[in-house]
């Protein structure tokens, strides 16, 4: 029986599934597309053994242990995750956080409460720009939507850039965790040979993708190349450890889960 695995099918994660679905692992794992958030929750309710979790549910989620060095992280710049607003940083008073997204949500919360010393009002909504600002004076976006709005008139804060202005590191979004009773049957699931096929098919994955995102191809391989990453680098490592710190600090988890491989 094959492993049921879950993932977005954001441009973001695609090096990280593209082998599963097209290339030399096509056919080795039960694959199922969601949002972010939903495969948090399959992962959490066993509808699936291997999710691509927003690595927030990493601490939210009893148990399971995190596939190393494979990741949807940024070093720098990530583009496609972003505080929109009209107003100016300090001006915002309400945010309205993206549903897909669980780990962005926390970090854009850290990120004014320990860094900016402030408390908006939060409210989450699905993830129309135009709406979310209609009651809320920002409003965070992920994904291929954060990347594809027009900004004429509206300030946009890259928030693994910011994360970085304020802390020096790199940032990790997403990683695939497995459930405690899946963890011998995911060994034997190549992840980061996936990725390493993955990455070795951009041109492939980018052509793919050009009729879904109104990008130009040079932006889209960009994005994949220069801004994304999909390996844990220290900065990164230290990064997440933070993240977790800090989430724990204002209250966002319960508890910090030290990280533990399969």
């Amino acid at each position: 029986m094959k492993i049921r695995v879950a993932a977005s099918s954001y441009l973001n994660s695609a090096p990280l599934i593209w082998s599963f679905l097209h290339g030399v692992h096509a056919g080795s794992v039960d694959f199922f597309e969601a949002v972010p958030a939903r495969c948090a929750q399959m992962l959490a309710h066993s509808e699936v053994e291997v999710a691509l979790v927003p690595v927030i549910e990493y601490q939210r989620i009893a148990g399971g242990l995190l596939v190393p060095d494979v990741c949807v992280g940024s070093r720098k710049e990530v583009l496609s995750v972003v505080l929109v607003s009209k107003n100016k940083l300090e001006d915002i008073r309400s945010v309205a956080l993206d549903e897909s997204s669980r780990t962005s949500a926390t970090l854009v919360k850290v990120i004014f409460r320990e860094f900016l010393g402030r408390e908006p009002e939060w409210t989450t909504r699905a993830p129309n720009l135009a709406a979310m600002l209609e009651k809320n004076d920002a409003a965070l976006i992920i994904g291929d939507p954060g990347m594809t709005f027009p900004r004429q008139g509206l300030n946009v804060w890259d928030m693994a850039a910011l994360w970085k202005e304020h802390t020096g590191l790199g940032f990790v979004f997403a990683m695939w965790m497995v459930r405690d009773d899946a963890i011998e049957h995911a060994r034997s699931v190549d992840f980061s040979g996936a990725r390493d096929d993955g990455v070795a098919r951009i041109e492939e994955i980018v052509r793919s993708y050009q009729d879904k995102i109104p990008m130009r191809v040079e932006e889209l391989r960009n994005y994949l190349t220069e801004n994304i990453v999909f390996n844990v680098d220290e900065s990164m490592e230290r990064g997440l450890r933070l993240y977790f710190e800090l989430a724990f600090k204002h209250g966002l988890i319960d508890s910090v889960k030290p990280l533990k491989f399969i």
